[in-house]
């Protein structure tokens, strides 16, 4: 079993407990709390996109947009000799931290999407 669901363009955790006898997870990555539920593997694929189709829908029912909106910043802990081997390979191309890591990460994950073409 993955440790995450995919549907749509929607990530999904998955969760088991014990207690409850269950499998269950929630969407990630949005501004609101969905759930789902059930008492066998087999069922947790479908109750997810049960779950993203009913998100989905209400979303559209209230004209809200169903992605949580990422402010483009974060903080990243890398030690202090890395930090150090970063500050010096920006110098060296006259750039700046930012812009190595930004180019680093366009590479391990391509390109972002212009908005409206995902």
């Amino acid at each position: 079993m993955k440790d995450i669901l995919r549907y749509k363009d929607f990530i999904g955790s998955i969760e088991i407990s014990i207690e409850d006898d269950c499998l269950h997870g929630k969407l990630l990555f949005i501004n609101d709390l969905v759930t789902y539920e059930t008492h066998t593997p087999n069922q947790l694929q479908a109750e997810f996109e049960s779950a993203v189709e009913d998100y989905l829908a209400t979303c559209k029912e209230l004209g809200r947009s169903p992605d949580k909106p990422f402010k483009g910043t974060f903080n990243i802990r890398v030690g202090p000799e890395l930090h150090q081997k970063l500050a010096k390979h920006a110098a060296f191309k006259h750039a700046s931290i930012n812009d190595i890591v930004k180019q680093a990460l366009i590479e391990c994950l391509g390109k972002p999407e212009s908005p409206g073409t995902g």
